[in-house]
């Protein structure tokens, strides 16, 4: 299965991923500041920002392939960026209305389709969401 949770910069994704990690069956979790640094990609043109979407689908559909649940956080900005990573699961983190990045902000398209919408933090937000995931596991036999 994999997970996309998506965006804008400080939403709270990589908070939200690390914890949910812990409580999903044999899941991997990448977060894209850690595999750009990997790949030395600080690059943020639109067709970088493809490339990253392509790296982290990569990425995740090896775990995947390796029957491993893997989750990735990244802003994902466009719905071409979310075509591109083919998510089982999207979360939407949307508890913020700006990012840190104008240029970001100015590209940052709402998504269409979304599995779970987080508009507010809650002491047991990864808690409700662990639950949505595995439910939707259950159902797909997965």
């Amino acid at each position: 299965m994999k997970i996309l949770i998506m965006g804008l910069p400080g939403a709270g994704k990589t908070w939200l991923a690390e914890r949910l990690q812990k409580h999903l069956p044999d899941c991997a979790w990448f977060n894209a500041d850690k595999v750009r640094e990997m790949a030395n990609d600080w690059e943020f043109s639109d067709e970088a920002r493809i490339r990253q979407a392509r790296r982290m689908r990569n990425i995740a559909n090896y775990e995947k392939g390796c029957g491993r649940n893997v989750i990735c956080d990244f802003v994902c900005p466009t719905n071409i960026t979310r075509h591109i990573f083919e998510a089982d699961i999207i979360v939407w983190v949307d508890t913020i209305t700006e990012g840190r990045f104008e240029d970001t902000n100015k590209m940052f398209e709402s998504p269409t389709h979304f599995d779970y919408h987080v508009k507010e933090w809650f002491t047991d937000t990864h808690q409700q969401l662990s639950q949505v995931v595995l439910n939707y596991m259950e159902k797909q036999n997965v």
